[in-house]
């Protein structure tokens, strides 16, 4: 493994962006790393607010009247885990997207390298998180922050245990994608509403997802900074953008893939 502060970095700062292209441009960063261009840093919003359903999960979880009638889109992610759904204010969203042979090739270490941002941006923020300490059993399993939390990749609340961000990786054979979620506002009923079929009730949900705002009097925007700047500190990266190669074909990729109704809810990717 190599320095990673010795790498060519880039550091794309917060873009709104709906599911698909959301999806599309981690997919396209990948490739652009695997090639020998920059590796690469991002924060985004998600505008419509959205749903990311995990690769293996069951497109029944999902309410899909109420998605419609909300404006909520849904799309699939390339990891696995449960449902997010990332309100537009209520999500903050970032990726890391380097070269294969330049991270951990052990699952554990590499989530400990590339967390370690994260946990400085909660720092930052007055926020004191940490991994989860022990497995704890799952709320309802279709929904990422009700699932079990893991050691490995859940950072919850060291003052009372409530996740505050879920993070998965995606290995490709060249290449490695790790995206994370991080809760700045609850919004429990409408994070519960896009899932059918289930009981689980806003104060179940209060009890186990804690948000950003629920510690710290920072606002949005000053969160999205400290998130911002950690992870430019921590890989000593330069400001960046998306060159229009690389915007054409992840607008491409989300209408050919992450839009389709066969890779949301068939999980098959028809690209």
């Amino acid at each position: 493994m190599t320095d990673l502060a010795d790498r060519e970095w880039r550091l794309i700062r917060e873009e709104p962006w709906d599911g698909p292209m959301n999806m599309a441009l981690d997919e396209i960063a990948a490739e652009t790393a695997a090639r020998g261009g920059p590796r690469t840093l991002r924060v985004y919003q998600w505008e419509p607010s959205t749903l990311s359903l995990g690769y293996n999960q069951d497109a029944a979880t999902v309410d899909w009247d109420y998605c419609d009638r909300e404006g909520i889109t849904v799309t699939r992610r390339p990891t696995g885990g449960g449902g997010i759904y990332h309100d537009t204010h209520g999500d903050i969203s970032y990726s890391i997207i380097a070269p294969a042979d330049e991270l951990p090739g052990d699952l554990m270490d590499s989530y400990e390298l590339l967390c370690e941002p994260i946990m400085d941006a909660f720092a930052d923020m007055g926020v004191p998180a940490a991994f989860a300490d022990e497995k704890r059993p799952a709320v309802y399993q279709p929904a990422c922050y009700l699932r079990e939390l893991h050691p490995a990749h859940d950072v919850v609340s060291a003052t009372d245990g409530r996740k505050l961000s879920g993070n998965a990786q995606y290995r490709r054979k060249d290449s490695v994608i790790q995206h994370g979620s991080l809760t700045y506002a609850g919004r429990a009923d409408r994070h519960l509403a896009v899932f059918s079929g289930h009981d689980v009730t806003v104060d179940a949900f209060d009890e186990r997802v804690g948000a950003i705002e629920d510690y710290t009097d920072r606002s949005r925007a000053e969160a999205v900074d400290s998130l911002t700047d950690a992870l430019a500190t921590w890989a000593d990266a330069d400001g960046g953008a998306w060159t229009d190669d690389e915007l054409t074909r992840a607008r491409d990729r989300a209408e050919k893939k992450y839009a389709t109704e066969l890779w949301t809810r068939d999980r098959e990717d028809p690209t």
